[in-house]
């Protein structure tokens, strides 16, 4: 029924017009005094989520390197 609502049909449809509507629809409701506040809030948004799977990433790999650390451990004593 609703087939066209599909992600990948929805991910292919958003191409260059596409985003130009967007930024234009987006000029037209929030102005343009406005845009930039609403530019920096999403990029600093952005760089917060990155920073913060960064760290989720981090914990992974420490974890990995004890594990490691455990194994040759009860290697070398057999």
């Amino acid at each position: 029924m609703f087939t066209f609502l599909l992600p990948s049909t929805l991910m292919m449809a958003v191409g260059p017009v596409s985003l130009i509507v967007i930024a234009v629809v987006a000029l037209i409701i929030f102005g343009p005094k406005k845009l930039p506040q609403f530019g920096r809030a999403v990029g600093s948004t952005l760089k917060e989520f990155k920073d913060a799977t960064k760290g989720l990433a981090d914990d992974d790999d420490d974890e990995e390197e004890e594990k490691k650390k455990e194994t040759k451990k009860i290697e070398s004593e057999s």
